[in-house]
């Protein structure tokens, strides 16, 4: 009886989750991982961006497993501060994120962004498959051609991902004044301006 009565269940589940599929639409999702500095920041460029279901900053590249932001703030461990965005491929393509990513970050400093110092500051596209590393080397080798230093974004396969505490999540909507104090302090608009002009724009 009680296996019955789960099957049923599983059943009935089943049932109800196709029925709330409407038509002709698509579950599929996809995962992109981006690291350009404070994760405040990344986040805030994202989620602008229509076609991205949520955006979530955390750690990764490194080898603590489950580090905290203080492991991480102290160096050692590795790992540089990301974004993990969960977006809908029908609507936004991973080029375009590529191109919003490029665009707000600054490719020419090493362990560093903006008046952020550190490893865990680190510029880096973690890619989750063949077509994404493609992507991305092809949009590194393009935006090479715009600069006279090399770049030093790092193309790299992703690996585990830490979701940040919580009070990192969306800090610049729960904490606008702060954050706007904090990115033009760092002269983060003015220096994506100088390197990227009317790009940023498109």
């Amino acid at each position: 009886m009680r296996r019955l009565l789960i099957s049923l269940t599983v059943w009935l589940a089943a049932v109800a989750s196709a029925s709330a599929q409407a038509p002709g639409t698509s579950a599929k999702t996809a995962i992109a991982t981006f690291a350009g500095g404070c994760f405040w920041c990344v986040e805030a460029d994202f989620d602008k961006v229509a076609g991205v279901i949520s955006t979530t900053s955390g750690y990764t590249g490194g080898k603590l497993a489950n580090p905290t932001y203080y492991d991480v703030g102290r160096g050692g461990t590795g790992h540089t501060e990301a974004v993990e965005i969960v977006y809908d491929p029908a609507k936004v393509s991973y080029e375009k994120l590529l191109d919003v990513f490029w665009h707000n970050h600054d490719p020419l400093a090493k362990n560093r962004q903006f008046c952020d110092r550190g490893d865990q500051y680190r510029p880096a596209i973690f890619y989750h498959n063949d077509e994404q590393r493609r992507l991305a080397e092809a949009t590194k080798a393009k935006h090479q051609q715009r600069f006279k230093q090399p770049i030093q974004t790092e193309i790299v396969a992703a690996g585990p991902f830490y979701k940040a505490e919580d009070y990192h999540q969306d800090y610049y909507k729960k904490n606008a004044f702060q954050y706007h104090f904090y990115v033009t302090g760092c002269g983060r608009y003015a220096r994506l301006d100088s390197l990227w002009g009317e790009l940023r724009k498109k």
